[in-house]
This record gives C-alpha cells, structure tokens and sequence, in this order.
C-alpha cells in the first residue's frame, strides 16, 4: 500500500534524527542505495554453518581436532569434491593436510621423491575446496577471512577457476612462482587455515570446558582467538569462575578434581597455581595415611606417576577434600535460603562406632547408619567438626593469594564473562547447559534467587546478573559477597539451573561403600525432557514458537551403549554432550555428540573416541563420525531467515527511508568525504 505524500513525509519526520545521523554515513542517495542493493543480496546467501560443541572437559588435542575437522564437514566437502577422481586414501590425506598443514608437511616433504608436483597438484585442490567453502559467503567475507600477506594471491586463484585458456596460463604461472619462490609450504598453511575458518561460521560452546582434561587453558586460548564464538556456562565452568571470584569452597572443588583425576598441567601449568603449601600440608598431617579411599583416577591422566608420587597426590586430595567439606559448610551455615544443610556430615558421624548417620538424607537414597571406609581425620575437631586448623587455614589462604594473582586464569575468567551467558537465543535454536527447573507436573518452577523468586526465562537473566555480579561488582557493594557465595550453589545447589539434582553426594561418594547412598536424583526437567509438551513451553517462554525451534543442551552424558538417544521431545531437544572426557567414555561407549547447523538443516553426528593428534596424522586417523539424525529444513535456509537477517532487513528498511527523505529534500545530499 503506497502512502500519500503527506503521511510519507510525517513518517520520516518522527525518525529525522536518526535518518541524520545515518546520513553520516550515506551523504549521497547513491551510495545509500549501493549498501542497499550490497545488503539485499546478502540477504539471499545460504546461512553460515553453526557449530556446536558441549562438554569438551579439558580435553583439548579431541576438542581441537573437532574444530578442525568441523565434525566431518570439511571431509564430506572433499569428498563432493574428487569423490569420482580420487581414491578414499587420497581424500583422507588431503583432508588430514587441512586440518595439520604444518605437521603434514614435514612427513611428506620426507616422504615424497617428486615435491614440486606434489605441491603443484595439491594447490590446485586446496584451492578448490577453498573456493567451494566460501560459496556461501560475499566476497567481501572471504577477503576478510584470507591471511593478509597472501590475500591478493589466494583473491585470484578463487575466482579464476582456469576453464578460460586466456586465463589458464595465468594461474599456472601463479602456482609455479609460489613453487619456485619456496613459499608453497606457508601458501599451504595459509589456504588451510582460511578453510578452516570458511567452514564454521559461528561456534557455540554449550558448557564445561573445565575439568577432568589436562588442556583447559589450551582450549580457552583457542577460544579468545577464535573468529566467531558464544559460550553458555557450564556448572564446571561456574566452579572455576566462583574460584576466580573469590569463593573458597569452588576453589576447593577445583583443586580436588584435579587431583581426583591426576590432571594437574591446568592448575600448575596452565595458570601457575602454587600447589606447594597444600602438598607440605598433606605430607605432614597425612604421613601414616594410606589415603585408600583418596586413589586418583590414573586411567584419565595424561601424565605417567611413580608410586611416591600417587601416593603424594592420594594425599593432597584427602586434605583437599576434608578442607572443602569444611569450607562448604561455612557458606551452608550461612545461607539457610540454600537449604542444603544435608550436605552438612562431619557432624554426622559417630566418632566411637564409626559410622555415618544418613538417616536425615533418606530422600538421596541414605538410610540408616553406614560403616565409614575410612576415619582418620587428624585435622576434625569432634566439637566443632567444621572448623579450620591454623594450618589448614593457612594453606586455604595461600591457594587463594594464587587464584587471585593467576594473570592468565584471570585473562580466561574475563573472556567467559565476556562471550558467555546462561543461555542463548540464536536462529530458532534455545541454549543452554544443562536444565530448566521444573515442577512434578512438568510446569516452569520458580525458584527463589536473593529476594525473589524467578522461573524460566526470567530466572536465567537473574542468574545472568548475580554471576556477573560476582566478578565485577564493586568489592564494598552488599550484593559482592552474596553473588561470590551463591557461585558455589549453582555449582551444586538442587535448584541450579546448571545441577538440578537432589544432592552432590562427594562425601558418601569417598567414605560409604553402599552406592545407594550416592544416588544423585535429577530434577523434573530429566523427567519431562522427552514431552514434547513441556520442551515446547520452554521454548514459547523465550518467545520461541514453531516446527524448526528447538532446545540443544548438554551436561548429561548420553549412554549409547545402553540404547539411550540425543533426540528427544519428537525433535523438539537435543542433547549434545561431546562425550570428550575420557572418564566418560567407558559407560557411554562412545565419544558423545556434536551438531552443525547449515543452510540445508541440522546434522547430529556420533562420534568414537579421539586416539591422538600424532595418530590423525601418521595413520589419517581422523575421528569415526557418523551422521545419527538428519533434519533437514522445507526450504534452503537464507541469511535472510536467521537472526541477523531481522537485523539486516531493519537496516534496509532504514536505508529506504533515507532515500525517501533525500527525494523529499528533508535531508540535503552531501559530498562523500
């Protein structure tokens, strides 16, 4: 419907200012209708490929070959491509040559009697399949993607495909001069890595990079530098956040995870956590212990220990341990909100029989009275169980002057506070961690947070908020210490959105051998998962409504082994827990899942377990993936069908109206600058 000119012109003069201010930009009706005409093609590009990765757990050299490999897209890419002309071997080679250029490199330059063919032939393909991955993509895109010293050169190659003989010539001699001027191997390091970025547009980390892995800071590394990221907190991420504030009892738990599982390379190496008042701590008060029940884990280490040295480590996890059971009831003690004063058991064992009283937790599976495995506790005080020993204080002091002074730990807090959330909305798709709380009917629940109460979409911007807080209110703000405390509620806590279970049963997970008593019952929200019904008012809660809108979180484990599913709620969720820690492994049977999201729908993909970046390289031993659900969308999904496309279309409809109100004369053209 065409306005009149008296109400066009009344419509331009509500918005002059800002038409003004966009003027700035375009003086001319030329140039606002070339960005126009530049934005509306965009808008009819395929969308950019989503990739999405949950609980990675520190497993840094698995988690980077998955970025690499793009959970299969850029093998499946090259088999599109020479799928009729090379043989299975050939492809992997020239896929495995994307993923570790310069480690390829030195095998074949090793390996390989006739080099300058090798190159010329590999650049010819390299060049191709970048071309291909950049289909999607305006020019103006992939320029800004390419490596700046090779930039012009890569630029001519990918619109030039050689078919045209007066061009033909021109791009030989432009593969023999890389060849002949011995710049091949770093051309080839350069095409690569713009193929990998061409291959993912947007990575959504969904939770846990911490923990159980030996290679956290590497991954976050890989993060602050990555192109295109978002991260949804994970609880174990929240624990070395709450370390990072400040909170004692998170900081606890991380150095006792760490020995629990012998990865100490995050704590020592990575942020150069000073462990060494915590050993000379435990060697002195734990010398006759033989520390049983506090065995680490060595099947998951990366590291090889002699006997003294697990012994050191059973050591400093049981004086670990003991401190963190002390510091948590501290923060129990003083938040009756949490109501977690079950987890209070120092107090409950019976010093002469030796037993621990569980009587008071019967709704966690504890019944009764049970034997404890172990009960030499040098540093408990029978009359007051819960209080810090001078020495113990002194090494929880120690630990966090190191937390606190960690510039590299602090630089990573800073950049998940920066590029993460509780939760994200992007492209129909709702993120988040692990749950959302809900009552026995399956119904939103609300849950008390500060001095209110919150359900749903409310509840995670709350949440949102008091983390936040945590890390960057004012030290002398009353909210500091009690957004601080509340970091290690949502580590644990049953009502955390990032837990959401009855109990975290550590200490009857240590002493009590009956496992009946370390049953950690979940949440409703596990219960409703797969009711369509209930996802479905998850999703209309964060303005979500429709067959393609989904929820996608990890946190739980997939048992594949035992026939369990990521699909759930007819489609409506998935569950994408990427399964990469090792201690996971064996009850799983595989290594979890990841999820791209192209143009042409979503692809869930099943991977088996990472062997080593030496063995993707010597063996082409690439991940064993297979594509387990396949939902693809009605029509090929445009640039103009996601988030950004509303963004785009707004800013047409802008420009269109600045072009009204040059033609109107409300706004003189300009010379451009």
């Amino acid at each position: 419907m065409t306005r009149e000119p008296n109400e066009q012109v009344e419509a331009i003069r509500k918005d002059l200012r800002y038409l003004q201010l966009l003027s700035n930009s375009f003086p001319t009706s030329a140039e606002a209708s070339t960005e126009i005409i530049n934005l509306e093609a965009i808008l009819n590009l395929p969308k950019g490929t989503e990739h999405f990765l949950a609980d990675v757990h520190g497993e840094y050299e698995a988690f980077n070959h998955v970025l690499k490999n793009a959970s299969g897209s850029i093998l499946r890419k090259v088999r599109e491509l020479f799928g009729h002309q090379l043989q299975e071997r050939e492809m992997a080679e020239l896929a495995t040559l994307i993923y570790y250029p310069a480690e390829k490199l030195e095998r074949c330059k090793k390996e390989l009697s006739n080099l300058d063919e090798w190159y010329r032939l590999t650049l010819i393909r390299l060049v191709k399949v970048c071309r291909k991955m950049g289909e999607k993509y305006t020019r103006s895109k992939v320029r800004k993607s390419l490596p700046q010293k090779y930039s012009y050169i890569i630029q001519e190659l990918l619109h030039e495909d050689g078919i045209n003989p007066n061009k033909s010539a021109y791009i030989a001699s432009i593969f023999d001069t890389i060849i002949a001027t011995n710049c091949a191997d770093d051309f080839i390091i350069a095409i690569s890595t713009t193929i990998k970025r061409l291959a993912i547009d947007r990575l959504h980390l969904v939770g846990d990079i911490f923990d159980r892995g030996p290679g956290a800071q590497h991954i976050m590394d890989t993060v602050m530098h990555y192109h295109n990221v978002d991260v949804q907190w994970g609880n174990h991420d929240m624990l070395w956040m709450g370390a990072a504030a400040g909170n004692l009892a998170c900081m606890a738990n991380v150095i006792r995870i760490a020995l629990r599982y012998a990865n100490l390379d995050t704590i020592e190496d990575g942020y150069n956590i000073n462990l060494l008042p915590l050993a000379r701590f435990a060697m002195d008060t734990y010398a006759d212990d033989p520390c049983d029940c506090f065995k680490p884990k060595m099947g998951d280490s990366d590291a090889s220990y002699d006997e003294k040295s697990v012994y050191l480590i059973s050591q400093m996890h049981k004086a670990i341990a003991v401190i963190q059971f002390k510091l948590e009831h501290a923060l129990i003690a003083a938040h009756p909100e949490y109501k977690m004063e079950d987890r209070d058991l120092f107090d409950k064992i019976n010093w002469e029989e030796g037993t621990l009283d569980l009587t008071h937790t019967a709704p966690n599976g504890g019944y009764g009275h049970h034997p404890m495995l172990d009960m030499n506790f040098p540093t408990v005080n029978h009359d007051n169980p819960f209080e810090l020993t001078p020495e113990e204080a002194y090494v929880v002091e120690q630990l966090r002057l190191s937390f606190a002074h960690s510039i590299k730990l602090h630089e990573h807090i800073r950049t998940l506070y920066k590029i993460g959330s509780m939760y994200l909305v992007c492209n129909g798709n709702l993120l988040y961690h692990a749950s959302m709380p809900l009552d026995k009917e399956g119904m939103l629940k609300e849950v008390h947070v500060g001095s209110g109460t919150y359900k749903g979409k409310a509840l995670l911007q709350k949440i949102d908020t008091v983390v936040r807080d945590a890390y960057q209110a004012p030290e002398s703000s009353d909210r500091k210490q009690k957004s601080v405390d509340y970091m290690w509620y949502l580590w644990c806590g049953p009502d955390s959105p990032l837990f959401d279970k009855s109990a975290m049963t550590t200490f009857e997970r240590y002493f009590i051998k009956d496992k009946d008593t370390h049953k950690e019952h979940k949440g409703y929200y596990y219960k409703y998962r797969d009711d369509a019904q209930a996802i479905t008012r998850i999703l209309a809660d964060f303005g979500l409504e429709g067959p393609d809108c989904h929820v996608i979180n990890g946190h739980v484990p997939v048992k594949a082994v035992k026939g369990e599913k990521p699909l759930m709620a007819g489609g409506k969720l998935l569950v994408i827990d990427g399964g990469f820690s090792r201690a996971y492994q064996s009850s799983t049977g595989i290594a979890g899942y990841t999820l791209t999201f192209n143009s042409r729908g979503l692809q869930l993909v099943q991977h088996e377990p990472f062997s080593s970046k030496r063995e993707a390289i010597e063996n082409l031993d690439d991940i064993r993936s297979v594509t387990v659900v396949t939902e693809p969308t009605s029509h090929r999904i445009l640039v103009a069908d996601t988030d950004m496309g509303k963004v785009l279309r707004e800013q047409v409809n802008n420009l269109k109206q600045l072009l009204e109100a040059y033609q109107l004369g409300l706004i003189k053209e300009r010379e451009s600058k």
